[in-house]
């Protein structure tokens, strides 16, 4: 038995790594992200939609690691840019990336890249750990938000609207991550014996 650290989900799986295995897997989570960002809920005191998107970007980038899962998010990025209706809301155009959401975009790169590297590293493989990986994920979406945010309604109301509707939804999406990541990792212990 040889070790899987430096391995994703993915990796461990398909060993047999492809140009062409990597752009399918880039697109299809770039389509998975779309489809997230369509499952949202209203709030009437935020103008930034709660969507599935971080649950998302978290699971995409431990599954991927950190330069497929960034490229994922870069794909899904781009996609909406150029016009398909993938942003929240089926919102399209470079608009959005200046918007009051735009922070949060240039964030899920920035949290694809972190978590992938964290997975790459085996923090995904417990539920301690891997919810280590995806709070810090999660911490860096705020982060980029927020100031995005604050760019347009100031710090306070960046604080109030685009960070505190969001921590009870974001610790239920970290929780269900870090329980479903250590589970893949199980079966694939299980499978291999």
């Amino acid at each position: 038995m040889y070790s899987t650290l430096g391995l994703t989900v993915t990796d461990r799986i398909s060993l047999r790594r492809s140009l062409a295995l990597d752009i399918a897997l880039v697109a299809g989570a770039s389509l998975v992200l779309a489809g997230l960002a369509q499952i949202r809920i209203y709030l009437p005191f935020t103008p930034v939609p709660v969507s599935a998107q971080t649950l998302g970007v978290l699971l995409i980038a431990a599954v991927l690691g950190s330069r497929r899962g960034v490229a994922a998010v870069i794909t899904y990025i781009l996609e909406g840019i150029v016009g398909l209706p993938f942003f929240a809301g089926g919102n399209a155009g470079l608009g959005v990336l200046t918007g009051v959401t735009g922070g949060y975009l240039i964030g899920f790169v920035v949290a694809a890249a972190v978590v992938g590297y964290m997975a790459e590293r085996g923090l995904d493989r417990k539920w301690w750990s891997a919810l280590t990986a995806f709070l810090t994920g999660t911490v860096i979406i705020y982060a980029f938000g927020a100031t995005g945010l604050a760019a347009i309604v100031g710090w306070q109301n960046a604080f109030t609207a685009g960070v505190l509707p969001f921590l009870l939804g974001d610790a239920f999406k970290i929780i269900l991550a870090a329980i479903l990541l250590p589970s893949a990792w199980a079966l694939i212990r299980r499978w291999e014996r």
